[in-house]
């Protein structure tokens, strides 16, 4: 599989997450996917390097896992031959999904409150997401060298436009969570729920939110 043909693959499903509200831009997951894999499609089908870690089996990742070696940066110095075990999924999607689900840790606020795709990249290396220094600048080279924010431009088509959920259930649960964030205080305007309710939230709404909701568990005042 060539890298044209690699990102042809991955694309559309970071366009469809970014759509339906995640806050990382394609062209960062794709580049974090064409720099994490070199650009293979692994049949456990995890494109980002999540390892198992201490986190639990959910709706997108089973449990099962994967053990190779890869190489890691300590003290400065470059380390070969370190055993990873990593996760292993059914889909593409499920792998994303999963990764959104990381993000919404404290540690990667400022991965979701990054408002341009290099700030993003930035932002994966100095929350932890690698070990790497040249991590940020690997992916921005990725992003520049293959064009892949004209998918950030995609994915941005539908920005002011309500997100789609296949599930009525959906809508209600989400209006449900801004609702109690609305009476712990947590957010200030009950038109955030209110909107949920009445299936008007957008992607970036929520994506704002988020970044607003974490910064405040932390302790910042915004």
């Amino acid at each position: 599989m060539n890298r044209a043909d690699f990102i042809a693959a991955v694309a559309p499903v970071a366009v469809k997450l970014r759509r339906e509200g995640s806050a990382l831009f394609p062209s960062v997951r794709i580049a974090q996917t064409m720099l994490e894999t070199g650009c293979v499609l692994h049949p456990w089908n995890n494109l980002v390097g999540l390892k198992v870690g201490t986190g639990q089996p959910n709706g997108f990742w089973k449990g099962v896992s994967v053990s190779t070696q890869t190489w890691e940066v300590y003290g400065g110095e470059r380390v070969d031959g370190v055993q990873a075990n990593w996760r292993a999924y059914d889909t593409i999607e499920d792998c994303f999904r999963d990764q959104d689900l990381l993000f919404g840790n404290s540690r990667y606020a400022r991965v979701l409150a990054a408002t341009a795709s290099t700030e993003q990249a930035a932002m994966l290396y100095a929350c932890g997401y690698a070990t790497d220094p040249l991590y940020a600048s690997k992916l921005c080279s990725l992003m520049a060298s293959y064009s892949l924010e004209q998918y950030d431009e995609t994915g941005e088509e539908d920005e002011g436009m309500a997100m789609k959920f296949e599930h009525d259930w959906q809508w209600k649960m989400l209006g449900d969570a801004l609702d109690g964030l609305y009476r712990n205080g947590l957010i200030a305007d009950y038109t955030w729920a209110e909107k949920a309710y009445n299936r008007e939230l957008t992607g970036t709404e929520l994506a704002w939110l988020t970044a607003i909701v974490l910064s405040r568990k932390q302790g910042v005042d915004v």
